[in-house]
């Protein structure tokens, strides 16, 4: 019987200690991470709940990861909660700093610059002190580059960089995007993952590409 790491694990390779499953080491049911989504930390992966900011209750945004991303040292993801009013004459958010202040009152949720929750899709790498903000999309398969801000949505199975981080080139042609949102390997039980491996792992794009339409017309 084949060996597989354990999903459950928070450290499922002793070996690297850096490397850490996310999902097991989460406290807040708000940030929901996939199997097999690891942090690469040597200063405290098992900490990767402290990169996650201005992340309050009542807001009731969340942080939803997917299967399979690998996640670099020193990426933040900045909640909802670090945005302020922009209607106003001033941003300054007097109201949370105690006293009177002209009797200002909180404002209700509706009229605050909320953006949603922020979903990183399947099989993502983000690179190491990348900052994604409130309320970004990024779909699966990306890749962010070191040292980006994600302030927009990225589609799947794009490269982007810079600050503000924008799409640099599409990692495959059109036909072989759609065929991997299609396969969705990442779904799949870790045995058939297995079996799929060199299809996964080959730079024979081509080569690729006819397997992968084998698989799914056998299906």
């Amino acid at each position: 019987m084949k060996h597989y790491p354990d999903k459950n694990a928070a450290f499922p390779n002793p070996a690297i200690p850096s490397l850490c499953y996310i999902k097991n080491v989460v406290k807040n049911p708000k940030i929901i991470v996939g199997d097999y989504t690891y942090y690469d930390d040597i200063d405290g992966a098992d900490r990767f709940e402290e990169h996650v900011t201005h992340f309050y209750d009542f807001i009731g945004d969340r942080l939803i990861i997917g299967n399979f991303c690998a996640i670099a040292k020193g990426v933040n993801f900045i909640m909802n909660g670090a945005n302020h009013r922009m209607d106003c004459a001033t941003t300054y958010p007097f109201y949370i700093m105690g006293g009177d202040w002209g009797g200002m009152i909180s404002p209700i949720k509706d009229e605050l610059p909320l953006k949603g929750d922020t979903v990183i899709g399947n099989d993502v790498w983000i690179g190491q002190n990348v900052t994604v903000m409130p309320g970004v999309h990024i779909g699966d398969g990306a890749i962010i580059g070191a040292n980006s801000t994600v302030a927009s949505n990225i589609p799947p199975y794009c490269i982007a960089v810079g600050n503000p981080a924008r799409v640099v080139r599409k990692r495959f042609d059109d036909e072989t995007i759609e065929l991997l949102e299609q396969l969705r390997w990442w779904d799949k039980p870790i045995e058939e993952i297995d079996v799929l491996l060199p299809v996964l792992t080959t730079p024979d794009i081509e080569e690729m590409k006819v397997a992968i339409h084998k698989y799914i017309d056998k299906k």
